[in-house]
């Protein structure tokens, strides 16, 4: 498993923690971590997920809500939506990172710890955030690329 993967999932668990407790998000990372061996750099990446998507919740959440064809962001399982929510924000605002892998991940991320249909489900809003949005961003920021 990939480095990067690695980290992903420990943003997850945190992301995933956080949806039952409102603690402070540097607070349950560390708690989270006491349980979970990784290098600093995985670790360093990890945290900078978490907390990017923490301050980001708001834009996260509308963009998923405006893609998820009739499911409101509350009534999702908590796990689609922590993945989602980490797919979104590094689609979005991580550019050294190429979208597609984000969605790759994010799938794949599912399919291990979600529901039997979770994998579907993320593959499809995230496609269609994807398509609607951030295409619509790299065509304009770099033609070339998309």
């Amino acid at each position: 498993m990939g480095k990067r993967r690695r980290a992903r999932e420990l943003a997850i668990k945190v992301l995933f923690h956080l949806e039952f407790s409102p603690d402070d998000p540097s607070e349950a990372f560390d708690l989270v971590c006491e349980n979970f061996e990784a290098p600093e750099p995985i670790r360093e990446f990890s945290k900078n997920l978490v907390l990017g998507v923490c301050s980001e919740k708001t834009s996260l959440d509308k963009v998923i809500s405006q893609s998820s064809r009739n499911w409101r962001i509350d009534r999702m399982a908590r796990l689609d939506r922590s993945i989602l929510r980490l797919a979104v924000f590094e689609m979005m605002f991580m550019p050294d990172i190429p979208p597609r892998v984000s969605l790759d991940e994010a799938v794949e991320i599912g399919k291990i710890y979600g529901s039997e249909d979770s994998g579907r489900y993320i593959n499809g809003v995230l496609d269609n955030i994807y398509n609607t949005i951030i295409k619509n961003k790299l065509r304009k920021a770099d033609p070339q690329k998309v």
